[in-house]
């Protein structure tokens, strides 16, 4: 048993919503108060309980996905980045995230917020204080580690005397608002940015001794395989991609990432294979290829999206404006069997692909069995999928989008579609 297990953290994947896809780094707290609201009273049942606000809270000019370079951020004494008043009314008088928090909590869901690694640049300049420690925020940064597309920060250099209790300080901080969810940026990309895993470590021990309970997040991807020790130790979750849109080339690239990552699933740590882009998003973010939309995926791209989130059992954090839910895109977030194998399937795996059709088993506690088959291709065909790998499947199932029986082992799958089958 991992230490993150006997913490009780993020036993199941996580599931909730994440601003980034609909507000970019524009979100307001009017917006994150009227999508918990909505998920309180619509999908909390379901599972869905963190309302996460993503990336550049602390700007207050922020309008989309683009960033502002180089601009004031708001910060306290102790350079720590703090929410902009301006967009978040009720952190005010030094408030911070505290009284967003409590509401959030109020609902009965769980609050969370992103971050980028390091310390800001602008802390850095000015040499401000770090609590705890006689350092100064130019004492502990690492000038030349920054991010290659967002000037907010310096890195942290952790030998420095300091280093650590600026962490500290970070989540104590956290902490005293209630957070309950931290999604930590440009630290786990080891194959296009480098896996800083120190500053994770750093981040780790900080949230230990902070005092509450905490899912750590880790972004972007794609995280490496040859550290999947170290993030299983370190982390509730990381990401197996960059950032993933509503694009059909996105969705394909994830069978081969879940494929390579399914050993390494489970109880508290899960591989992540990113947001759902589903719905209404693209509000005020031109990431993705497209401005304010509706998810570009057709529905069968979108079933087969959720049905391998579900059978590798990916956290699902929701990208869209929740209030704008349409019929389609709520059954899909609320399909009980589906979100069934995301919560306990037990030993999910690939059991056969040749070409672009590929299957997927997957069991649970209950005696119920899964059968996932995918069709990659653009045109509808007929899969066989061979003997060895239907091993005890009946010649009845019952697909779990439509409800329909299918009989024998020859399954028609339409483009980029697929059949999700429990006996």
């Amino acid at each position: 048993m991992t230490d993150l297990k006997k913490k009780g953290v993020a036993l199941p994947p996580p599931m909730g919503w994440n601003s980034w896809d609909c507000y970019g780094a524009s979100v307001r707290e009017d917006e994150v108060r009227g999508n918990a609201e909505y998920m309180a009273a619509n999908l909390l049942q379901h599972g869905f309980e963190y309302i996460v606000v993503d990336i550049q809270w602390y700007e207050p000019g922020a309008f989309s996905s683009q960033y502002r370079p180089f601009v004031p951020l708001q910060m306290d004494a102790f350079s720590r980045l703090m929410p902009a008043s301006n967009r978040f009314p009720s952190a005010s008088g030094g408030q911070g995230f505290g009284p967003l928090a409590a509401y959030v909590h109020s609902l009965g869901l769980k609050f969370g917020i992103h971050i980028m690694r390091g310390i800001p640049r602008q802390a850095v300049h000015q040499n401000t204080p770090i609590l705890g420690t006689h350092a100064t925020a130019r004492d502990i940064a690492h000038p030349n580690s920054i991010c290659p597309w967002n000037t907010d920060m310096y890195g942290v250099d952790a030998s420095q005397a300091g280093a650590q209790e600026y962490y500290n300080s970070l989540f104590e901080l956290y902490a005293s608002w209630g957070v309950d969810f931290v999604k930590v940026d440009d630290i786990a990309a080891s194959r296009l940015y480098g896996y800083h895993g120190a500053e994770v470590e750093l981040i780790r021990k900080a949230m230990d001794r902070c005092g509450r309970p905490m899912v750590l997040s880790l972004s972007p991807g794609p995280a490496d395989l040859a550290q999947a020790e170290h993030l299983k130790k370190h982390a509730s979750m990381w990401r197996m991609t960059d950032d993933l849109w509503d694009v059909w080339d996105h969705i394909e690239v994830m069978f081969d990432r879940c494929h390579e990552w399914s050993d390494h699933i489970g109880p508290g740590h899960w591989p992540d294979a990113d947001m759902l882009p589903l719905g209404h998003i693209g509000i005020r973010s031109v990431d993705g290829g497209g401005g304010n939309r509706w998810c570009r995926l057709s529905q069968d791209e979108q079933r087969t999206l959720m049905t391998l989130w579900c059978m590798a059992r990916s956290p699902l954090m929701f990208g869209g404006e929740m209030r704008d839910l349409d019929a389609f895109t709520l059954a899909l977030l609320t399909n009980s069997e589906a979100l069934k194998l995301q919560s306990s399937g037990i030993a999910p795996r690939q059991v056969w692909r040749e070409g672009d059709q590929v299957a997927w088993r997957s069991r649970c506690e209950d005696g119920s069995q899964y059968l996932a088959v995918f069709n990659l291709s653009g045109q509808s065909c007929e899969v066989q999928v061979p003997a060895e790998v239907l091993d005890g499947v009946p010649p009845t199932m019952r697909e779990v989008w439509t409800g329909k029986a299918q009989e024998g082992f020859v399954f028609a799958v339409p483009a980029h579609g697929c059949q999700l089958l429990v006996f």
